[in-house]
């Protein structure tokens, strides 16, 4: 019992590393400039490390001493956080668009100006390009260097705590240990959306300005916030959780007899062989699959659908929706102790589970809102008139890169004040903001020049938040009922590979492929922008991928 309690507490720190990568992946790529694509890519790598070795220690496991093994496993992911947080302490401050309107930046304010800077006069991407892009390359490298060890770290993790678990446990508690044991595993994600939630409050450079320099508010949509800092709490609990380990003696039944080495690939085979065994795999790669593209890109439509803060999207699903899913997996577990269920019977859990769970989430199909009204990217107008909107702004000289966007009072948004004509600007002096721009010859109010307030119009779905959070925690619990019974069929049935597939078909691909499937919808949108360069900005951050 002592040994559950150290191993749920050392899952729960280790998959708080992990969990948190997902919690700030908007954030990341908002920093770094990096597509959906990549960041995909990066969040499935440490599966690559973990697929290498997770067969033959899973098969060798009763021979090694295994808390050992676990301790020195968890010492390589607590070293895999503190290398994740490397990049922030080795590159500079973070730069954005200043064309904010302010007392100091009176300058560079980002209004219609006919002696503003001409396209000409605008920095070319060439000259940019190639430091930024080595730049990225190497950070690139350090993550996913990190996120290998990370995967190579967990190995011996959960599959030498389950079997330690196994070998001591009776047949009627092994269930409930085995339920509380993943219930605790599943509060580490729903921890480090909360610590997500708690950092991205802070200013991404806290630690390199001071706090009367910081201009943004976290719901300004250039903010990027202390990501790095998540990680250095989490590596520090996964040290502390390692200690235990390296005390626990080897203690376990005696071998009947040494298994070889050529033994290996006929049990192998034999396993492949079993038709409960494929089944159930089956069953579990396509829910990992869908777990998998969700948790790494679920904030992130969270954050675009509802118009939410990537803080308070992460602690929608630490606080709901992960603790949702941690109590169906206890449920499931206490079910077939109270039940002493057959295998037969846990088939059939998992079947009642599933079925009410696609019942449940299918509404989620029918809860969002379209996209909002971009103009010259998402909206061209109904009008003639409208259609050549652009034409408006040609004598404002608009600097290129300029990201500032404005929310104008015929509810359309513009990439900035300038895109959309603005010459005024009105600031409240005491606070130093902006209250708002008039005089903006883009934005028609009865015929006059129109109004913006400062920052994106949104999606006006905030009334549909509701719903899809208690809908999608339902689903989440009934689907989660059947996790428990679905791994002890293969326990029972062929323990060695049970962790190959879900690693290699769901963890490692499904990431990548909603990253991909983001990133397409984006290059589609950017060619009916006429290669207009604010579909940069707006590609990632307009995308509903639903």
């Amino acid at each position: 019992q002592f040994f559950v309690f150290c191993h749920g507490l050392l899952q729960l720190s280790q998959l708080l590393i992990s969990g948190y990568l997902k919690s700030t992946i908007s954030t990341i790529e908002r920093r770094y400039g990096l597509s959906s694509q990549t960041t995909g890519l990066l969040t499935s790598f440490n599966e690559v490390g973990n697929t290498l070795l997770i067969v033959l220690l899973s098969y060798f496991g009763s021979r090694v001493h295994r808390p050992r093994f676990i301790g020195c496993g968890a010492i390589l992911v607590s070293l895999a956080g503190f290398l994740m947080s490397l990049p922030h302490f080795i590159t500079g401050r973070y730069k954005y668009d200043q064309s904010i309107a302010s007392r100091y930046f009176s300058n560079t304010t980002d209004l219609c100006q006919l002696d503003g800077l001409g396209p000409s006069e605008n920095i070319s991407d060439e000259s940019c390009t190639p430091h930024t892009a080595k730049e990225n390359h190497e950070l690139l490298l350090i993550m996913f260097v990190a996120q290998a060890l990370r995967g190579i770290g967990g190995v011996p993790i959960q599959p030498f705590g389950i079997s330690y678990i196994d070998d001591f446990a009776s047949e009627r508690n092994s269930p409930l240990y085995l339920g509380i044991l993943f219930s605790l595993t599943v509060i580490g994600p729903g921890v480090a959306f909360m610590l997500g939630s708690a950092m991205l409050r802070f200013y991404v450079d806290m630690d390199k300005v001071a706090g009367e320099e910081i201009q943004l508010t976290n719901k300004d949509p250039r903010w990027v916030g202390a990501w790095w800092l998540g990680y250095l709490v989490a590596a520090s609990l996964v040290a502390v959780s390692a200690v235990p380990y390296f005390f626990f003696p080897r203690e376990m039944p005696k071998e009947v007899g040494w298994v070889k080495v050529r033994h290996f690939p006929v049990v192998l085979l034999r396993n492949l062989r079993h038709p409960v065994y494929l089944l159930v795999v089956l069953a579990q790669v396509n829910l990992s699959a869908m777990v998998a593209g969700l948790a790494t890109f679920m904030g992130k439509f969270l954050e675009r659908q509802f118009s939410l803060t990537a803080s308070f999207a992460n602690m929608i699903i630490g606080a709901v929706n992960i603790p949702g899913a941690m109590v169906g997996i206890v449920v499931g577990g206490a079910i077939m102790k109270r039940f002493q269920m057959s295998l037969r019977q846990c088939g059939a859990l998992c079947i009642l589970g599933m079925f009410l769970c696609v019942v449940l989430a299918f509404p989620l199909l029918f809860l969002g809102c379209p996209t909002q009204k971009v103009a010259g990217i998402t909206y061209s107008g109904s009008s003639e008139s409208e259609r050549h909107a652009p034409e408006c702004n040609l004598h404002c000289k608009c600097p290129e890169r300029a990201y500032n966007p404005i929310c104008g009072s015929d509810s359309i948004e513009y990439i900035s004040p300038c895109y959309a004509g603005c010459e005024v600007v009105n600031i409240d002096a005491l606070q130093n903001t902006v209250l708002n721009y008039t005089h903006c010859s883009c934005i028609s109010e009865k015929g006059l020049a129109g109004s913006a307030k400062p920052g994106t119009c949104g999606t006006g779905c905030s009334h549909l938040l509701l719903p899809f959070v208690v809908l999608s925690c339902l689903a989440g619990i009934l689907a989660s009922t059947s996790h428990t019974p679905s791994f002890m069929l293969i326990l029972r049935a062929a323990p060695m590979t049970r962790p190959l597939f879900p690693c290699v078909l769901a963890w490692m691909p499904s990431p990548v492929l909603f990253g991909s499937a983001i990133d397409t919808t984006c290059i589609l949108w950017e060619k009916k922008c006429d290669k207009n360069a604010a579909c940069r900005y707006y590609d990632n951050d307009l995308f509903r991928h639903r």
